[in-house]
């Protein structure tokens, strides 16, 4: 079990949920909406839509928030988003891979190029990154619902892959694939999850100093604050003393 990874740390700085909260509401509604029109309204038939509300209820997104995006979808909505990934290099050449939802291509393009450009890095091709990224599923535990042996016990038993325990939580990764699988598993073992998401792991990482890191965070911070932007990831790998410091 190795120790908590920095590099997940670097997009929750404090205060800073705070500040996207409205924004970060707009935008998991958004993917709920998506996954309640793609598949069945019904949580319980649909796996991508279930796991969106599971993370906006982690998240504190009101009910009727949650509510009205499934019914925006279910009334036939008729804004169509297509799902697209950007990726990317930011100081230093860390890795970056951005997930938009958007309705206007062209428009989110040349947005994210210009802040690419503008924060000193540069939007590259498809694939030129993600190669450094595994697409794994994260359930995220707070640390005092159990120890670490007997989390491990459980994440094995789920059929998950790994769990990385530290003073922050129990982080658990499983195959992309399985996320739905596991969740619920983990969930009739333990109870409710902090997060349940798909992510990008990174497998090879980048460190950066405190000029570098700072840079980097005004970047995807910039990012963030898209509107068509859902996530942004990184490779970046911070030393404690820079952490300290951000």
């Amino acid at each position: 079990m190795a120790g908590h990874s920095k590099w997940a740390n670097i997009q929750h700085r404090k205060g800073r949920q705070d500040k996207l909260r409205s924004k970060l509401f707009s935008k998991l509604a958004k993917e709920i909406t998506v996954a309640a029109k793609m598949g069945d309204p019904d949580v319980d038939k649909n796996p991508r839509l279930r796991l969106a509300v599971k993370e906006a209820k982690s998240l504190s997104v009101p009910k009727d928030v949650i509510d009205r995006a499934i019914n925006k979808a279910v009334g036939g909505d008729e804004e169509n988003y297509d799902e697209i990934r950007y990726e990317g290099y930011g100081p230093a050449g860390v890795a970056v891979i951005v997930e938009a939802m958007t309705d206007n291509r062209n428009r989110t393009a040349s947005s994210v190029r210009s802040i690419f450009t503008k924060s000193g890095g540069n939007l590259a091709e498809t694939g030129a990154v993600s190669f450094m990224f595994e697409r794994k599923g994260l359930v995220v535990y707070p640390i005092d619902i159990a120890d670490a042996d007997t989390m491990f016990d459980h994440v094995i038993e789920a059929g998950a892959d790994d769990v990385e325990s530290s003073e922050d939580g129990h982080d658990v990764y499983c195959e992309d694939t399985d996320l739905n699988e596991v969740s619920t598993a983990l969930e009739t073992a333990l109870g409710e999850s902090t997060s349940t998401k798909l992510i990008w792991k990174p497998t090879i990482t980048t460190e950066l100093d405190l000029e570098g890191a700072e840079k980097l965070m005004k970047l995807i911070e910039a990012l963030e604050d898209d509107d068509d932007v859902q996530t942004v990831t990184t490779n970046v790998e911070l030393s404690d003393e820079v952490m300290a410091q951000l």
